[in-house]
């Protein structure tokens, strides 16, 4: 099988090239950078391209089993200026667009499209249970994945099928939000962001990586898809996780107003939540690995 990553260099992209090479596929990581080392597995192909076309690697779409589209500036790498949301949204478009040219010009085309989006679609909802039928939100997260979604719908008019991923707070020890979570439990001082009641949609790493490849697999397996564990915690219950799992104590909030302060606009990444339930990916059979945060913490940890 051959695999096509854009944004194989980040968190996800990097874990998932790992799995399906450690099962003797083949596999394509797309970067601006090839020559800048990512922690990738020998044997992996790290491809340059410009983030915006096809050039340099539109062949590698003809005919691959797969193209995991995963590109897309840093949601919270810095605050959100005006040239920053820009920025965000036009390197997903743009990654659209270059996957969008790469399948139209191919002539066997790949099997299916797998598009990366997150839950921040579904805006700011409180306790709402929030399936893969919900409406988009209003804010601009969700105007983010809205545009980000819709970047390589077009493939779907040339017969491939493509399956929308929209993932949670992703577990992992290698960086993403969870190493930024755990520093001030390191110091006795972790608790509860703002109110605490916000829902905090999580996923392990593993499942991350093994709902992406069942998606791949699953012929039957198109539209969005919520990757989240059944049934998400609070973010104040899911901080007491965080204590259990490291044996800190869990009681020094972070306060909203000194969090909107320090990050301004950014802070909805923080104070907002969604209850996204992976209601679709249970029906199409798929099985988490972790449910349950403490557990899935104490694994990442080591512990």
């Amino acid at each position: 099988m051959r695999v096509v990553i854009t944004g194989g260099t980040g968190l996800i992209g990097r874990q998932l090239a790992a799995s399906l090479h450690e099962d003797k596929h083949e596999v394509i990581v797309l970067s601006r950078n090839p020559n800048q080392p990512a922690k990738l597995p020998a044997g992996v192909r790290v491809e340059r391209w410009d983030g915006r076309s096809a050039a340099g690697w539109g062949r590698w779409a003809d005919g691959a089993d797969a193209i995991v589209n995963l590109a897309g500036a840093g949601i919270a790498d810095s605050r959100w200026s005006d040239e920053r949301k820009r920025e965000i949204v036009a390197s997903r478009v743009d990654a659209g667009k270059a996957v969008i040219e790469a399948v139209r010009a191919a002539s066997v085309k790949p099997a299916v499209v797998i598009q990366s989006s997150a839950v921040g679609y579904y805006g700011s909802r409180g306790s709402e249970t929030l399936s893969e039928a919900s409406q988009p939100g209003s804010d601009f997260l969700a105007d983010v994945c809205v545009e980000w979604e819709k970047s390589t719908e077009a493939v779907e008019a040339m017969g491939v099928r493509r399956a929308v991923i929209r993932t949670g707070i992703v577990l992992s020890a290698e960086g993403g939000a969870l190493p930024k979570m755990l520093l001030p439990f390191k110091f006795f001082a972790g608790g509860k962001i703002g109110s605490g009641q916000q829902y905090f949609p999580w996923i392990h790493m593993e499942d991350e990586v093994g709902a992406i490849r069942f998606l791949m697999h699953h012929a039957q397996a198109a539209g969005p898809f919520n990757l989240a564990a059944p049934t998400p915690p609070t973010n104040a219950d899911f901080v007491k996780a965080v204590g259990e799992a490291m044996g800190r104590p869990s009681i020094m909030p972070a306060p909203g107003f000194a969090l909107k302060a320090a990050f301004g606009e950014m802070s909805t990444v923080l104070l907002d939540g969604q209850r996204a339930e992976p209601q679709r990916l249970l029906e199409l059979g798929y099985r988490f690995r972790f449910t349950d945060p403490v557990a899935a913490l104490k694994d990442v940890l080591g512990k």
